[in-house]
């Protein structure tokens, strides 16, 4: 099995991009749904964020936009967060693994993959890319993103250019879907495996 770290920084297309392994046949794991999931109303992990991060729970309901005003730009709170969240997510992980065991590829959809030095854990590190105007113009479209939010999620993401240095494939995203789709056929030739016709 060939286990495939997917990155790259907010609005540069990862969603997209997963979307395509997916429909090529490779099981996805998404990190961010994962998270979403541990924090829905009936979610495993909603008590102890809740307990934590009072302000964020409203009648046993995450509001998600208090709880990243709680965290963003502030290391403790953030760090407090993270130990919360991420023994449960390395455990939905290894039972996804599990449970694709025959599968022979894997992708591992995780924003922060290379910030958290997590890279040694895959095969191959795929970075999705777009240019800084196209990233910005994405981002800012999305409700309730703002340039100050955005500038404070960014602060915490490491610079575009550094992650494709770090990069085993790098998907452009900036050109028709049919092109993205062509890279992703491309890296699946590449490690042996079927490419979307």
């Amino acid at each position: 099995m060939i286990i495939l770290g997917l990155t790259g920084s907010i609005g540069m297309g990862k969603s997209t991009v997963a979307r395509m392994f997916a429909r090529a046949g490779v099981p996805v794991f998404d990190a961010d749904a994962e998270v979403r999931r541990l924090q829905a109303e009936d979610g495993a992990l909603i008590q102890a964020v809740g307990a934590r991060f009072p302000s964020a729970l409203h009648d046993g309901v995450l509001d998600r936009t208090k709880l990243a005003g709680a965290v963003l730009g502030k290391h403790e709170e953030l760090a407090a967060l993270e130990a919360i969240m991420h023994p449960a997510v390395q455990a939905a992980r290894a039972r996804f693994i599990s449970r694709h065991a025959s599968a022979a590829a894997i992708v591992f959809e995780i924003p922060l993959l290379l910030e958290t030095h997590g890279e040694s854990e895959f095969d191959k590190v795929i970075v999705v890319s777009a240019p800084e105007a196209i990233q910005r113009q994405r981002v800012l479209k999305r409700a309730g993103m703002t340039e100050s939010k955005l500038s404070a999620i960014l602060v915490r993401q490491m610079p575009d250019i550094e992650k494709r240095r770090q990069a085993d494939f790098v998907i452009e995203t900036d050109g028709e879907l049919s092109t993205v789709q062509a890279q992703v056929n491309a890296i699946l030739s590449c490690l042996g495996l079927a490419a979307i016709r």
